[in-house]
């Protein structure tokens, strides 16, 4: 599923209209990407915790020459699925199968 179809998805649970569920999407969204770049961390109760880690510079080695190289430090995104999430799809894969 791409953003497209999240959004028609929503406009029709929701019984909105596509541009106000596009607009409800991409203010969660903001809002989790600006709460992460501050250090915060995002829970969602049955969902998921999105968070900040850091990575910090280490020595690597080119593919194609095989000398080193430095793999500079920066900072990723990360997701923890919640329990109930984690739960819902092992139950679904069972019953898929």
């Amino acid at each position: 599923m791409n953003k497209l179809e999240l959004v028609k998805k929503i406009a029709e649970k929701r019984d909105v209209n596509e541009q106000t569920a596009r607009l409800f999407l991409d203010v969660t969204l903001d809002s989790i990407v600006e709460a992460i770049t501050k250090g915060d961390d995002v829970s969602l109760v049955g969902f998921g915790r999105f968070t900040s880690k850091h990575r910090a510079e280490r020595t690597g080695r080119n593919p194609q020459t095989g000398e080193p190289i430095v793999i500079q430090e920066k900072n990723i995104p990360s997701f923890k699925a919640g329990k109930p999430f984690v739960d819902i799809l092992n139950t679904s894969k069972k019953t898929k199968r």
